[in-house]
């Protein structure tokens, strides 16, 4: 039984849904919109806005937690000087899911994932 465990398993072990979920995440806040499909959005999320959480910190302690994340420090800095600091008077919800329908392959549930502005 699944009670009180949290996160959805993605059909991957979980080497490979942390890679996965990270690289998401990074390519989020890279071009501020991606197209995925709807659990994959749903769980990125998440890990998205405790990276511009911790961005809008600003320390040094946060800035290693992003750099763990997403290993890039490009992206880290995008992340602290540019986009940290337009959610400043917003108290989390940071992203906007849009549903965009079925795969046409496989129908499965589609949805663009953005930072709102």
């Amino acid at each position: 039984m699944r009670h009180a465990k949290q996160g959805r398993k993605l059909g991957t072990d979980a080497s490979h849904r942390k890679a996965m979920l990270r690289s998401l995440a990074a390519a989020l806040l890279a071009n501020e919109r991606i197209k995925t499909t709807e659990p994959k959005a749903k769980e990125v999320r998440a890990l998205a806005e405790q990276i511009i959480t911790w961005g809008k910190r600003g320390d040094v302690h946060s800035r290693r937690l992003a750099l763990a994340e997403i290993n890039d420090k490009a992206l880290v800095k995008k992340v602290f000087d540019d986009i940290a600091p337009r959610y400043e008077e917003r108290n989390g919800g940071y992203t906007r899911i849009l549903k965009l329908g079925p795969r046409k392959g496989d129908a499965a549930p589609m949805v663009l994932i953005e930072l709102v502005d």
